[in-house]
């Protein structure tokens, strides 16, 4: 196997379905070894058996992003099991209610949004980070989203925690500048996944209309941004936010 990411270990959460899953594919198919998290021990089972079939080094690991114990747990056995950690994409996240009020939204939902998407990437980061200092290399990438820039109404918990995520990767990219480490943020429009099958199909349409190409993206377009932001060339930017958004973002 060659590639950019040749001897290369990386980390995906929620890596068994959706942009995660499309993300671990390309990277696994530019070289990279994979380590993929995910919660659903059935989605992770087949997903990691299509990436070995496909001649790709994977092992799946059953982590629940918001449980530090699950991710101190994955990060010592991935570790030990690979002897490094390079890249860490943080793919793991959950909408929670859509076209809700917030004068209806419950705390207990909030609360739920905000343990996976903003908690979760808080711990990922960390202890990615922590693998990654001890060589002075590594690429963090945290899937945000443009909710998290723009704000989408009747998505008060989504829109609230993946600017949360943003906040984050702009002050881990500047703790990091100096450690040979970036930290960079993806924030994608509507991406067609199943992620956005529980979405309220007006709100769908809001944000879809919301986007001058007039389509949802796909996840294959979404991994090939990733592959860039995570790759070795991509060593001058740090605590960014990348756009993918059809031009709903121009700025």
């Amino acid at each position: 196997m060659t590639g950019k990411f040749y001897n290369q270990v990386a980390v995906i959460s929620g890596g068994a379905d959706g942009l995660g899953k499309a993300i671990a594919r390309r990277l696994g198919a530019e070289g990279a070894k994979l380590a993929i998290y995910d919660n659903n021990a059935d989605k992770l089972r087949s997903a990691v058996a299509e990436l070995q079939e496909a001649g790709y080094e994977a092992r799946g690991f059953a982590v629940d992003i918001s449980r530090e114990q699950d991710i101190t747990h994955a990060f010592k056995e991935a570790e030990s099991h690979f002897g490094r950690i390079d890249i860490m994409v943080n793919s793991a996240g959950i909408v929670g209610p859509t076209n809700t009020s917030v004068l209806d939204y419950f705390v207990d939902d909030f609360d739920k949004i905000y343990r996976v998407n903003l908690r979760g990437a808080f711990l990922m980061s960390k202890y990615a980070l922590q693998a990654m200092t001890k060589r002075d290399y590594g690429r963090v990438l945290l899937i945000a989203s443009i909710a998290g820039k723009e704000g989408n109404p009747f998505m008060a918990g989504y829109s609230a925690t993946k600017a949360g995520v943003i906040g984050l990767v702009k002050g881990l990219g500047k703790e990091f500048a100096t450690k040979g480490i970036t930290v960079n943020g993806l924030a994608p429009a509507v991406i067609k996944t199943a992620m956005n099958e529980d979405t309220a199909p007006e709100q769908l349409a809001y944000m879809t209309a919301k986007i001058p190409m007039g389509r949802l993206g796909t996840v294959e377009e979404v991994a090939a941004m990733a592959a860039f932001i995570v790759s070795p060339e991509n060593s001058f930017s740090t605590g960014f936010i990348y756009d993918i958004s059809g031009g709903r973002a121009t700025y």
